[in-house]
């Protein structure tokens, strides 16, 4: 089992940065990549980030390419998401998520562990 913890929610004005924060605990060596998703009031869940260390790969959705940056750091088992130039269309739930798919976790794949949720908003 994988237990998720997330923190670093807030609220930021237009253009503002915030950095989300996953730490993983348990068996974290059968997960093999961690990430993000969110979710927006009345839309569906949708990927955003992944970062994969068996098979090294990062991922993001088109929206938040050189805006947001995930990071990993190993020896805390955790997760990071930097998101600068945030836009009021950021403004969602954000989950960490964790894979034991041995490729890792990318868009369109179904995590096995799932983080509470933090929200982000991003005021005009």
């Amino acid at each position: 089992q994988v237990q998720l913890v997330e923190s670093g929610g807030g609220l930021v004005q237009d253009g503002g940065s915030l950095r989300l924060s996953c730490a993983a605990s348990g068996r974290t060596s059968s997960v093999f990549g961690m990430g993000w998703f969110r979710q927006a009031p009345g839309k569906e869940r949708e990927f955003v980030a992944a970062f994969n260390w068996l098979v090294p790969s990062t991922y993001y959705t088109d929206s938040v390419k050189g805006r947001f940056t995930i990071s990993r750091d190993n020896a805390k088992n955790a997760v990071y998401l930097q998101m600068s130039s945030l836009k009021p269309e950021d403004t969602a739930v954000y989950y960490c998520a964790a894979s034991k798919n041995i490729l890792g976790l990318r868009p369109g794949s179904s995590p096995e562990y799932w983080g509470q949720g933090t929200q982000v908003t991003v005021s005009l």
